[in-house]
């Protein structure tokens, strides 16, 4: 049976882009809590980091309006350059086109603003006019309403897009524990980003393997004394 999307997703056939994770797009956002948004950016792109993946970074009118990139996601790819734009859709730039069939690709990890402008705009040209696969990070990516993410995520499922998470993505990547090379990394970015899964991370690694707490520094635990009770 040949299905391209039956293929789970790898380090060694997968790219990512980031597209418009801008300050002035992010506060149109309303389908998702705003800081939840940002930190599933911030891991999905560290995520990439830790796993080599080739990633394409592109904004729009950001001196004009929308401002720079998170600098949390720069942070995670010092040096590397920002493809701006005029046009609401990534495709109608060639720099992006270009940057995309560089990296030799064909499934393309995609984390947006907005989901029903920039994100299915750019899905929807990316598989007519691409022949790419396009694995869409639902909750790296935000919407103006959650009406307006959601229509335009089954806009996009109809289309024939995958619709993914993005610890779904770092997971899939990582796919067997065995790989060591990139197991502290994946452990890092689960306890930095993972919410209660990261919080469970922590409490086996110190309360059952013993080991020592990952805070920087030394915090002394004094013992308890009791108070006289009246």
């Amino acid at each position: 049976m040949s299905n391209a999307k039956l293929e789970v997703l790898t380090p060694h056939n997968s790219q990512l882009i980031i597209i418009d994770h801008q300050p002035q797009m992010a506060f149109g956002v309303q389908s998702i809590d705003r800081q939840t948004l940002k930190n599933n950016v911030v891991g999905l792109a560290k995520a990439a980091k830790a796993f080599d993946i080739p990633t394409v970074i592109t904004t729009v009118e950001s001196e004009s309006f929308s401002g720079k990139t998170y600098p949390e996601i720069l942070d995670v790819f010092p040096g590397k350059a920002i493809l701006e734009r005029t046009s609401m859709n990534s495709w109608d730039d060639q720099k992006v086109r270009d940057a995309l069939a560089a990296n030799g690709r064909k499934k393309i990890i995609v984390a947006g603003l907005w989901t029903e402008v920039c994100n299915t705009t750019f899905a929807l040209s990316a598989m007519l006019e691409g022949d790419y696969e396009i694995y869409m990070v639902a909750d790296a990516s935000g919407g103006t309403s959650k009406d307006a993410h959601d229509f335009a995520m089954q806009r996009m499922v109809q289309a024939g897009v995958v619709p993914v998470t993005w610890q779904q993505v770092l997971l899939e990547w990582q796919r067997d524990w065995a790989h060591r090379d990139t197991y502290d990394a994946v452990m890092k970015i689960v306890t930095e980003h993972s919410g209660a899964y990261g919080m469970g991370v922590d409490y086996a690694y110190t309360m059952v393997h013993k080991a020592p707490a990952r805070n920087q520094g030394d915090n002394p635990v004094l013992a308890p004394v009791a108070a006289p009770v009246r």
